[in-house]
């Protein structure tokens, strides 16, 4: 599989319209639809089920490449594949078509977590599912933040386990299924057209829509969800943080005062800042590799590295990209070198769930023997 070859048309649709995307706010459906054709949908599913069979190493480098085109498009991905590789650990007897269906292109797939009454920790659901007698469980659950919400074909969606009081049980519902609606629109900051709106689950679902044994939703989220979304989500963040130093450093060495007939590039300052933010993305970037490479080859260090890497690129790419807008001054202000847009983007990921600074709290816990999730 040569990535760079399939990757090449996706690159193109994403960023010919991430500047559309941005302004109105609307979902990348072009550069979505050539995802879904180039076959990156099924980049982490096993061949036998129509995916490439790729690992956590292709899959930080095709976020971070789609982040450089498009924040939107790759918020996306990141979901997709989060959500296609939760209902991989546990495919539901009940649908087998549904790994085919996300490899192949055919179904764009999304986690539905978070929740206004439990915010950001989005492993602590406040819907309950219940059974009335029947064979399936019944819940309505109000989840905030669903990305793709409206243009996704599969949510998992967590509830509370209607069988074993206490736990977390987690649903693969298709977005043709009655009750299934979206409930607001998405106008955020930055990452405007990853159409993170809330939504409502007002459903009926058998046994055969659950992933995994009942209680076990948690040991998901914990396991498969988090390694997957940290690393890609990080990816995210250095991918938007290293088109903000390109395009910082191409216009320092474009710009010119007239006066002196310097570029901005030569000025002392101007360098001096740029080589600090190159070598603190190069620092970040490591890490995202380390933390890859870990994740393909399972060691002792892993979970620090799953707990360590979306925090670390988080404030990674606030740094870089606000250092982008300190040394290309009122021209990064304005919309010519989207270093503003990236600026926007890389915000999003700091407060997304589980944030920044739960990620480092976890992180002490980790290092000092205490319970994480204690």
């Amino acid at each position: 599989m040569n990535l760079d070859t399939v990757l090449h048309p996706v690159l193109a649709a994403a960023a010919e319209h991430a500047p559309a995307v941005d302004a109105d706010g609307r979902f990348p459906a072009e550069a979505v639809s050539a995802l879904a054709a180039s076959g990156l949908l099924g980049l982490t599913l096993p061949e036998p089920e129509g995916g490439l069979g790729g690992g956590p190493q292709e899959f930080a480098q095709v976020t971070a490449a789609l982040a450089e085109a498009c924040g939107s498009t790759a918020m996306v991905y990141l979901m997709h594949i989060s959500a296609a590789m939760t209902v991989m650990s546990a495919p539901p007897p009940g649908a087998p078509s549904l790994l085919s269906g996300m490899a192949d292109g055919r179904m764009l797939a999304t986690l539905a977590f978070s929740e206004p009454g439990s915010r950001s920790h989005f492993w602590a659901p406040l819907s309950q599912a219940k059974r009335d007698g029947g064979p399936d469980a019944q819940f309505t659950a109000d989840k905030s933040w669903v990305t793709s919400a409206g243009h996704a074909q599969l949510y998992v969606t967590s509830v509370q386990s209607a069988d074993e009081p206490g736990t977390v049980d987690l649903y693969a519902i298709e977005a043709d299924r009655p009750g299934v609606s979206v409930t607001g629109s998405f106008l955020g900051l930055g990452l405007r057209g990853n159409a993170s709106a809330p939504m409502r689950f007002e459903v009926s679902v058998p046994d055969t829509a659950r992933l995994g044994e009942a209680g076990s939703g948690l040991a998901r989220m914990t396991e498969t969800v988090m390694p997957w979304f940290n690393l890609g989500n990080a990816a995210v963040s250095l991918g938007l943080a290293s088109a903000a130093l390109q395009a910082a450093v191409r216009h320092t060495m474009s710009a010119t005062l007239q006066h002196t007939g310097q570029t901005l590039a030569e000025l002392p300052t101007i360098r001096a800042r740029l080589a600090q933010t190159s070598l603190r993305l190069e620092a970040a970037n490591a890490y995202l590799a380390a933390a890859a490479a870990s994740m393909a080859a399972p060691d002792e260090q892993t979970p620090l590295y799953v707990l360590g890497v979306k925090a670390l690129a988080n404030d990674t790419a606030l740094a870089v990209t606000d250092d982008a807008m300190r040394v290309c001054g009122g021209a990064a202000f304005s919309h010519h070198l989207a270093i503003e847009r990236y600026f926007r983007d890389a915000r999003a990921g700091h407060v997304m769930a589980p944030t920044a600074d739960v990620l480092y709290d976890f992180y002490g816990k980790a290092i000092t023997g205490q319970p994480v999730f204690g």
